[in-house]
């Protein structure tokens, strides 16, 4: 499938971003599997630990509307333009581990030049629900 779109709509949702401190700028756009799209991006505060990223905004957005199935996200970042690469943090792969299956796609880069990973392959040897022994 051609993720440009999803590049694109994560490039603009990064025109919202509040990166006061930092001046990194970055946008997410996630595809649910029944085809919607939600659109995050980073929320700098004064104190850093409050920070939240662009692509948990989007995964935040989606499952409070409901949207538990998702394809794909597309995250694109950088300080004065796009980045090649903006790769997601720690805390952003543990979430996505919690909502997301382990071929759910990443898409990474400019609108005109972006690469494909899959979570697993990004996030190897995840903890998720099966760690903890429940069926949940």
């Amino acid at each position: 499938m051609d993720y440009t779109f999803l590049m694109d709509i994560a490039a603009q949702a990064r025109e919202n971003a509040y990166a006061k401190y930092s001046g990194f700028k970055v946008g997410a756009a996630l595809l649910s599997k029944s085809g919607k799209v939600f659109t995050g991006c980073n929320i700098e505060n004064a104190a850093y630990g409050d920070t939240v990223c662009a692509e948990r905004v989007a995964i935040f957005k989606a499952i409070s509307e409901g949207e538990r199935e998702f394809e794909a996200i597309a995250i694109a970042g950088g300080k004065d333009e796009l980045n090649e690469i903006c790769s997601p943090c720690g805390t952003c792969r543990q979430v996505m581990a919690e909502f997301c299956s382990e071929n759910f796609k990443i898409l990474l880069g400019r609108p005109s030049n972006f690469k494909v990973y899959k979570l697993s392959e990004i996030l190897p040897l995840t903890f998720n629900k099966s760690n903890l022994g429940a069926d949940l």
